[in-house]
Parts: structure tokens; sequence; C-alpha cells
């Protein structure tokens, strides 16, 4: 069941953000919320019922990012997210991807289990995109607000990056020690 709903979630992903991009703004700002949802949900019944796999630790985090990435972008292209913010979200997932790459290829020492500030970092760029949403589905202008919560979601999104780059490095270093 939980990997049932991270495929959805997946599947949502292209889904909201063609939303966003097409003005579907109450439409898009439902399907956001069903997929954070649908995230919460299916890591609750994971965890409750012991429903872990391999497959399912990699699906949940990959939908999360493209919904993320999908979503920052579609709202970049529409004018709402600046475009600092836009580059940062998809360079910390990159980062994030090609880290694990390499450590899954190398067989480095490093924990493949998500930083707490990486969780933060998602969980503040999930607000960031539904404040988003909610503000162009009510049709409310906020500049002030926009520019606190990005500032704040590109803040975090940096600090894990941060994060995620120096246990990436000290895998490589303690690797090569080992070798």
């Amino acid at each position: 069941m939980p990997n049932i709903l991270s495929a959805l979630r997946l599947l949502a992903a292209p889904f909201a953000a063609w939303l966003i991009l097409a003005g579907h703004d109450t439409a898009s700002l439902t399907v956001f919320a069903a997929a954070g949802l649908s995230d919460a949900l299916d890591g609750a019944i994971a965890r409750r019922y012991g429903y872990i796999s391999r497959f399912g630790a990699w699906l949940d985090p990959a939908a999360d990012k493209l919904l993320m990435v999908l979503c920052v972008l579609a709202l970049f292209q529409v004018g709402v997210t600046p475009p600092w913010l836009a580059v940062l979200v998809i360079l910390r997932d990159l980062l994030i991807a090609a880290g694990w790459l390499i450590v899954r290829r190398r067989a480095l020492p490093v924990p493949l289990a998500p930083l707490r500030i990486g969780k933060a970092s998602t969980l503040v760029q999930v607000c960031y995109i539904g404040l988003m949403l909610l503000l162009l589905a009510f049709d409310i202008t906020a500049p002030r607000v926009a520019a606190a919560a990005a500032f704040v979601t590109g803040l975090l999104t940096i600090l894990s990056g941060g994060a995620y780059a120096g246990l990436f490095l000290r895998g490589l270093i303690l690797g090569r020690r080992a070798a």
C-alpha cells in the first residue's frame, strides 16, 4: 500500500506542475495537498505495519523530489518563485541524487538515511509551495510574505545541501583511506 501511494504521488507530480502552468490554481493546490497527505500517509502505514522495502525507500524520496522540483519550476515559470530559489532546489536535489549514487556505487561508509536538516528542508519546501499555491488559488498578493517564505526556504535548502555535501565528502575521504 505505501508503495502504491508513493507511485501515485510520482504520477501526480507532473500533473500538479501542469495545473500550475495552465493556471488551474485551485486544482493545483488540491493535487499538491493530496500528494502531501499521501506522503504522510504512506510513511505512517509503512512504519505502523512494517512495510519497509528497498524499493519503497527509493520510491518515496524520488516521488518527493520530483514533486518539489516540478512544482518549484512551474511556480518559477509563472513568475511566483524567484529564479535563485528554483536553482537552489534543483541543485540540492541533484547533489543528493549524485551523492547517493556515488555512495552506493563505491560502497562508501556513509549512512543512507535522510538527515534531519534534509527532512526539515523538504518540509519547508512543501510549506513554501503550499503557501504559494494558496496565494494563487485565492488571488492574494503578499510580496513580503512570499519573499520571507522564499528566503527561509532558500536558507534551509542551502544548509541541507551543505550538510549532504559534507556527508558525502567525508564518505569519499574515509573510503579512500580504507582503500
